[in-house]
């Protein structure tokens, strides 16, 4: 266990950065998840750019790295396109 104030302190921190950072990524693979089993072409567009924003959101807080947010994207977009 810690024995500094700022060690405890950061412990704290760092759990509820975690909890807070699993949530971003589960909403987001969740919303990822809808948008590949629809198979209406025009639900997936209605939904597409929600679930590029919430990847962007991602990349932006760290969560997920710049370049497996744009190989989502491209696949995601490839999906929608053979629709």
């Amino acid at each position: 266990m810690a024995n500094h104030k700022s060690a405890i302190k950061r412990i704290r921190q760092t759990q509820s950065r975690r909890l807070r950072n699993r949530y971003y990524g589960r909403t987001m693979r969740n919303a990822i998840r809808k948008l590949r089993a629809i198979t209406d072409k025009n639900e997936a567009t209605e939904l597409f750019p929600k679930v590029i924003s919430l990847i962007d959101r991602n990349v932006k807080r760290n969560i997920v790295h710049k370049n497996k947010a744009a190989n989502l994207k491209s696949k995601l977009n490839r999906k929608i396109n053979v629709l």
